[in-house]
Formats: C-alpha cells, sequence, structure tokens
C-alpha cells in the first residue's frame, strides 16, 4: 500500500520555511558599486517611442541627475520619473543614485490624475538591485507552488541572480519584501490593498486595465482611462502598484489558467522593457495603456 499523501498545509508550511531561509540569505545586501554606473531610459507617451537609451553612465551626486534629464525637453504636459521601476519620491536633484540603478523618464500626455507609483518597464528591477541600493527579500507567491507558471516565474528570477523563495500566496502586512503573486485574477481580487486599487482603476492604482465579470475579462484603457479593448479568455496580465508604506507589488496573472501561464512567459526582459503593464493576447503583447 502507498504511503499516505502528505496533508497539502504541511507541504505549504515547509514552502513558506525554505522561503524564508532563501530571502533571508539576500536580505539586507547594499550595493552601491560605482562602477556599474546607471542606465537611463527616456520615452514618450508610456514607453511608445523610444528617445534615449543610455547604459553605464557615471554615477551623479545630487543635484546631477537633474543636470541630465534637463538634456531632453519635455514635449508633453506629464511626465513620469522612476528609479528601478518605483517612482521617485524626490524631485531629480535631491535624488541619489547606486550602482545598478535604472532609471527611466517617460513624457505623455494624460487626463488621470494619478501618476504611477511603480511599473514594471525596468524588470529585472527592481528585484536584482532593490530599492536606495539595497536588496529586498523576494517572494513568489502561487496559487500552487507547484504549478507550471510558478516555476517559470522563480526560475526566471533565480537565472537573473534574484534570491527568491516560492509559497503558496499569504495576505502580508507591509514589510520589506517583493513579492509577486501568480494565480488567476479571481484568486487574488480581495486579497490585497494593491488588488483592490487596479479594481478600483488607474486613478487609484495608475493601472491602466481592470478586470471585470469575476475576472473573466480583461478591459485594457487608453491613456485617458476609457476602455480600448476588451479581452476575454486565454487573457494574461503582468502588472505592478505600490501603496503607501508597502514595497511594490507584482502581480503575473490573468482571466484564466491559460491567461496566467502566458503571463508567466511572458515574464521577461525583452518583453517588459518599456511597459508601463502589460496584457497578453493570443501569445501577443498588448500595451497597457493602449494608445
Amino acid at each position: 500500500m502507498p504511503p499516505p499523501a502528505r496533508p497539502f498545509a504541511l507541504v505549504a508550511g515547509i514552502l513558506l520555511a525554505l522561503a524564508a531561509a532563501a530571502v533571508l540569505a539576500g536580505c539586507g545586501e547594499t550595493r552601491n558599486s560605482t562602477a556599474e554606473g546607471f542606465a537611463l531610459t527616456v520615452t514618450r507617451d508610456f514607453g511608445a517611442t523610444s528617445v534615449a537609451e543610455l547604459k553605464r553612465q557615471p554615477l551623479p551626486a545630487p543635484p546631477g541627475l537633474a543636470a541630465v534629464l534637463d538634456r531632453y525637453g519635455q514635449p508633453r504636459a506629464r511626465e513620469s520619473l522612476f528609479v528601478n521601476g518605483i517612482a521617485a519620491d524626490r524631485a531629480p536633484a535631491k535624488l541619489t543614485l547606486h550602482g545598478g540603478d535604472r532609471v527611466w523618464l517617460d513624457q505623455h500626455e494624460s487626463s488621470v490624475a494619478t501618476r504611477p507609483s511603480a511599473v514594471i518597464g525596468s524588470f529585472p528591477e527592481p528585484f536584482r538591485n532593490g530599492v536606495d541600493g539595497k536588496r529586498l527579500p523576494v517572494r513568489v507567491e502561487c496559487d500552487d507552488p507547484r504549478s507550471g507558471p510558478c516555476a517559470v516565474v522563480a526560475e526566471k528570477l533565480v537565472s537573473l541572480g534574484v534570491i527568491a523563495g516560492r509559497s503558496v500566496i499569504s495576505r502580508s502586512a507591509a514589510d520589506d519584501s517583493l513579492r509577486v503573486l501568480v494565480a488567476p485574477w479571481s484568486r487574488l481580487r480581495g486579497r490585497e490593498f494593491e488588488a483592490d486599487s487596479i479594481e478600483a482603476g488607474p486613478r487609484s492604482s495608475g493601472v491602466f486595465a481592470r478586470f471585470e465579470d469575476g475576472g473573466a475579462r480583461l478591459i485594457v484603457l487608453d491613456p485617458a482611462g476609457r476602455p480600448a479593448r476588451t479581452l476575454g479568455g486565454g487573457t494574461g496580465f503582468i502588472a505592478t502598484t505600490t501603496e503607501p508604506e508597502r514595497r511594490p507589488l507584482w502581480f503575473v496573472t490573468g482571466t484564466d489558467a491559460a491567461g496566467v501561464a502566458a503571463a508567466a512567459r511572458a515574464f521577461d526582459e525583452s518583453v517588459l522593457a518599456d511597459r508601463f503593464a502589460l496584457a497578453i493576447s493570443e501569445d501577443l503583447p498588448v500595451a497597457v495603456p493602449l494608445p
């Protein structure tokens, strides 16, 4: 007679313990190598048009970044500045950069008042170099930690040198971890403040898309916040946002299991580059917002 199956709760506990051990190994590590310099990306219209792509720029001391950005005129009404995919909380003249940082300036028009608090287009940041020169613990939390999409996302991070624990989804209080949730939206809605924010629309989350019918359909919005395209079954979605006093929360999700698998396959720098968020329909990328 085969041995009885191990209760899933016990398996989940083991996975959580392994995740904790893994993330502690990288927690608090600082990186400030001037030799790495920093990378600068300048785009327009939510990443649709590339203006400049510079790598290994010398690290400027404040107020040096402001002088660098002044080289690029502002032909749009608004601009968003991100460091490692997180909205800058200070003016460029007051920002201190660290070795390996990715700076992204996007100039755009939008009638939506709230600026995005975090974006996916600087991937693999903030996972690789973290925030303010400090790497943060990373957890990949999945509806099923044994699923293919969960493994794809976790293994992608590991291949980039990121120590990433894997566990079941848990509602997290504000902490210093970067979390990636991998599951259909129907399983994520209502679980996190950030998920509630996305459902409330771009004025709340800065993410120009929303799910309807309990997660069965994804409505992609234009820069004015108006519906531009409706995507049904098999649609994947990758986005991130952050709430006050919390680290960015990433979603690798979709309308169903097939959509989550599509999103996991798209979890790659070559696909996510210069995207505020991304939908995947029939394995093809759909820009979010959609011009």
